[in-house]
Order: structure tokens, then sequence, then C-alpha cells
């Protein structure tokens, strides 16, 4: 097996790198990571959404280097193709490409206003309209994946680059007190208990609090 790593930053705060651990655990690729600090200029920039780019998460493996989410998912379904990140029918690929481009480029009133903080627990938040809109569009897409492929996972019973893409928006669900229907409570209490996901947000108990920005009182 070729060594591997790959390089994320703040686990409290970092929905990005989030995202693409999931995706090296969902494929089986073992994985030595690197943290980057969240005292470090372009971690702090881009943890605050004041990044034009994301650096991280970045993939180094067999000679490959990749450091986008989407790249990298795409990367470990060529070299993992049986750990089933994308469906196997070409109909129900295309729809996971799809809802996991969406997130890659938009929901940026959902970003800004509720900022992954595994840490925090705002009951009772107020979320204003453009973040409402978000939510809404989040909670068509998941529901449109229950009906089509019977759930409890958005592409049926096993884990696809959709619920990496969206695990994080589980948690900002959860930390921000995001009203949602029972499907897609369920859904957020499947994801949030999955071995890994339950590993990462243990780690992110124990992180520092560094970025007092996150961290304000709503």
């Amino acid at each position: 097996m070729a060594r591997a790593t790959l390089t994320i930053n703040s686990k409290n705060y970092g929905a990005w790198s989030l995202r693409g651990w999931l995706l090296c655990r969902m494929s089986g690729l073992e994985v030595e990571e690197h943290g980057v600090a969240n005292d470090d200029p372009d971690t702090r920039a881009e943890l605050l959404l004041l990044s034009p780019s994301f650096l991280v998460p970045k993939l180094v493996h067999d000679g490959v280097t990749v450091w986008d989410t989407m790249a990298i998912g795409e990367y470990l379904n060529e070299v993992r193709p049986d750990a089933g990140l994308l469906p196997d029918d070409r109909v129900a690929r295309a729809h996971c490409r799809s809802v996991c481009g969406e997130i890659h480029s938009g929901f940026v009133n959902l970003r800004s206003a509720l900022p992954m903080n595994l840490k925090a627990r705002h009951r009772e938040f107020k979320v204003w309209a453009g973040a409402q809109a978000d939510v809404d569009r989040i909670l068509e897409v998941w529901g449109q994946c229950f009906d089509a492929y019977g759930g409890p996972l958005l592409f049926g019973a096993r884990p696809t680059m959709a619920d990496a893409m969206y695990a994080p928006v589980c948690t900002r669900f959860r930390t921000y007190d995001v009203e949602v229907d029972a499907a897609a409570d369920a859904y957020c209490d499947t994801i949030l208990t999955m071995p890994a996901m339950v590993e990462w947000i243990a780690a992110a108990q124990q992180e520092p609090d560094e970025l007092e920005e996150l961290d304000v009182e709503f």
C-alpha cells in the first residue's frame, strides 16, 4: 500500500477538512494526518471564509497531490472503486455528483451564518432569511435522495461522497438547533453516530480554542 498523507486544519471548525478526512475513511485509504496550526495566516483566512481558495484538505498519495475536496473524492473513487464513493448506477452517479457539486460551490449564506463549531451549542438560534433559504434547499435535496434511494443515507445503505460532503451540515444543524423534518433528523443521527464521525468529534473536543472570531456568542 502506498504511503499517503492528508493535511487538515482544525477538527472543530474545519468543515472541508472533515469532508476530505471522511472520504479517506470511507475509501479505506489509510493516511497519516498532518495538521496545520490554527494560527497560520492561511488557515485562519480559510476558516473565517476570507480566503479565495481552499488549500486543505490536501491528499498526497502515490506521487499524486490533490487539494480540492471534490477532486479528492473523485481521485479516491478511481483508486478505490470498490469503496462505492460514487454509486454504480449511471443515473444515481450523476445525481450524486450534482448534489456534491451544489454544496461544493453553494450555500454560502449557511456557511457564513452557521460556521461549523463542534464544541458549541446555540439553542433557539435564529436563522436569518438568507441562511434559511439554504437550509430549505438542503432539506429538499435530502428529501429527494431519501425518496429515490430509500435511505438511511443519501444514496441508500452505503455511504457515498455525498454523505461526506453533507456531514458538516449535520453538525451545523445540531450546533444551531435548526428545525428539520423527521427524515432529516434521522439522517443527522445516522451520520453523527458513524464511528468515523464519533472519532472526529471526540478529537475536536480536545482541540485548544484558538479562533475567538468563531467562538462569539450568537
